[in-house]
């Protein structure tokens, strides 16, 4: 088993978001308390797992430190990136299976364009409830911007988009762990994605991802949640069809990544992709 530590949605090495990649190329998965455990050694938020299934087709497997999830966006431009640098893949379409489907990868020279899981609105959420969000990161509903509510999303994992007014806002936010932790929980999602949106220059919103449920207090990039906030804000005019969208999140870490994405319609329904380049910063091999 080869081991790559990767940085995402970057291409500044040890920027952007962390990710494990484990190789196994055509063994099976090995025992799952193992692919746990060593996400926890590893330390990052999520570790792929990659198993070859044919010509230019490969399974993945996310772990998390705690737990194992569904889809993990940074973590799949991750490990195409080490693919492609490995020589294991060029450039072009490959499939991909997951935990929320088969999703289509496009690897470029640079970037890595993927497939989210199709867009589905969740839950929204009572006054009552919003005031307990936004309470749980020191804010109150006056921190709310005018016309967008919270509402939970997914394009391959369910998370709360929560609406802040500015980026001073947005900065400020201080989490109370315990309790998102038990509003995630209760409201069967992975965490809570907070953004204010862009004020122009091209940037589409500035955001702050937390998933404490799933051992992670702060995530720097997440896929994900980026392409559920893509929908999201199209659903509300915000984000128009084909065009390119950036996020910028991680600030507050200390480690800047800019997520793209395009979302398009048709007779299937609303496709969205997520890219962006990555840089691979450590390798390793798993001794036996």
């Amino acid at each position: 088993m080869e081991l790559y530590i990767v940085d995402a949605f970057t291409k500044t090495r040890f920027s952007g978001n962390q990710a494990g990649v484990a190789l196994l190329g055509e063994a099976p998965f090995p025992d799952e308390e193992l692919m746990r455990a060593l996400a926890g050694e590893l330390k990052h938020s999520e570790t792929a797992f990659v198993r070859r299934t044919g010509e230019n087709a490969f399974h993945i497997r996310y772990f998390t430190p705690a737990e194992e999830v569904d889809l993990c966006g940074h973590a799949t431009i991750a490990a195409f990136t080490v693919l492609r640098e490995t020589g294991a893949v060029g450039t072009g379409s490959c499939g991909l299976r997951t935990r929320s489907g088969s999703l289509e990868i496009e690897v470029g020279p640079e970037s890595v364009w993927m497939d989210m899981a199709p867009p589905a609105d969740g839950r929204e959420f009572s006054e009552k409830e919003q005031k307990r969000l936004y309470s749980a990161y020191g804010l109150t509903l006056a921190d709310r911007p005018a016309g967008l509510e919270p509402q939970a999303v997914s394009t391959g994992l369910l998370d709360i988009l929560l609406p802040v007014k500015s980026a001073e806002v947005l900065d400020h936010a201080v989490q109370n762990e315990p309790e998102v932790t038990e509003l995630s929980r209760q409201h069967g999602v992975v965490g809570v994605h907070m953004f204010c949106p862009g004020d122009g220059g091209g940037i589409t919103a500035r955001c702050r991802n937390f998933a404490p449920l799933y051992a992670i207090p702060e995530e720097a990039a997440t896929g994900t949640s980026n392409g559920a906030l893509t929908y999201y804000l199209y659903r509300r005019g915000l984000v128009r069809e084909g065009a390119e969208n950036c996020f910028l999140q991680g600030e507050a870490m200390g480690k800047p990544s800019e997520i793209v994405s395009r979302l398009f319609t048709g007779p299937s329904g609303v496709r969205v992709r997520v890219g962006g380049p990555a840089v691979l910063a450590l390798r390793c091999e798993l001794l036996r």
